[in-house]
């Protein structure tokens, strides 16, 4: 194991608090891997952990190769175990409340009221969700209510779902499930379809709920949604109406520029619009793409592009 002497032989001191070439904000899979790029090139890197996670609710991962069902709880666990065997590297369960400076000198204010500082910093935060104001809802997601059918809708295969949200949502979402699930009901998230819709959503084959659900609760293996003309009964539910926003604010204390999908606007190398800043996961991508894919893998592959991208820019400035 590494030893506290080890692990700040590369930080530089002054008079101010320490100084790390590299800062990644946020330890889900895109910090994770962008601190662990920056340990095996000897680059002295803080990660702070603020103990938010947008998948902090699933159980298990899906289409990840060689973690295909594993708990992202375990995922996480796993990685720091493996970054405390890089002395360049310290982990740190922490919040960040304020970002300042420039390339070269960032400051940051914690929670705790301390203050670190680095030549450059990864933004790998994450996305929040917020769900259609369903009673129940939040309670199931990511247990038995999701949004991504590449990471959950095999495992509802050859079962009955519901699809709750707005038409052009919800048909996209029968597009990619119809071909795995037996049947489809699909409810909107509040009053009920205009009939053009409805019909649209019935010759993709699906079923037409009349109205939207008042809540929803698990019973036993299945998922029950109430509305006022009765109960329904599904093995589970994709929410076709989610609404993802920055989960920090980060962003906008440093005026980063922004998509119009409420991502981070970055280059091929995760650099935002401020120099010495980059982003990684789902909180940014490339303005020639309409979304940022909520991922684990690519969220892994964007935090190592953030890492390479400030290793190059140090080496560049001598640092």
């Amino acid at each position: 194991m590494k030893s506290q002497t080890d692990r700040e032989h590369k930080i530089h001191r002054s008079e101010g608090p320490l100084m790390y070439d590299v800062i990644v904000i946020g330890a889900g899979p895109a910090g994770l891997q962008a601190a662990l790029t920056l340990g095996r090139m000897h680059r002295s890197a803080l990660l702070l952990d603020s103990g938010e996670y947008r998948n902090g609710t699933v159980l298990h991962m899906h289409n990840v190769a060689a973690n295909d069902g594993t708990p992202p709880a375990d995922f996480r666990a796993i990685a720091r175990a493996q970054l405390a065997e890089y002395a360049d590297v310290e982990v740190r369960d922490a919040r960040v409340e304020r970002i300042d400076g420039e390339q070269g000198a960032f400051t940051l204010e914690l929670a705790d009221g301390g203050t670190v500082a680095a030549r450059r910093i990864v933004l790998a935060t994450g996305m929040a969700d917020e769900l259609p104001a369903i009673s129940g809802l939040q309670e199931l997601w990511g247990v038995g209510a999701f949004s991504c059918p590449f990471c959950d809708g095999h495992e509802h295969a050859g079962k009955p779902i519901a699809v709750i949200g707005e038409a052009a949502r919800a048909a996209h979402l029968i597009g990619l499930l119809g071909r795995i699930v037996s049947s489809i009901t699909v409810f909107p998230t509040e009053g009920s379809f205009a009939e053009e819709d409805r019909a649209t959503l019935e010759a993709l084959g699906a079923v037409v709920a009349s109205s939207s659900p008042l809540s929803i609760a698990r019973e036993g293996e299945t998922v029950r949604l109430t509305t006022a003309e009765g109960e329904a009964s599904v093995a589970g539910i994709f929410v076709a109406s989610v609404v993802s926003r920055q989960r920090a604010p980060f962003a906008e204390q440093l005026g980063l520029a922004m998509l119009p999908s409420g991502a981070i606007e970055i280059d091929d190398f995760g650099r935002t619009s401020v120099a010495g800043v980059s982003a990684a996961g789902d909180i940014a991508h490339r303005a020639s793409l309409p979304g940022a894919m909520a991922a684990v893998a690519l969220a892994v592959a964007a935090g190592q592009l953030a890492a390479v991208g400030h290793i190059q820019s140090l080496m560049a400035e001598g640092a």
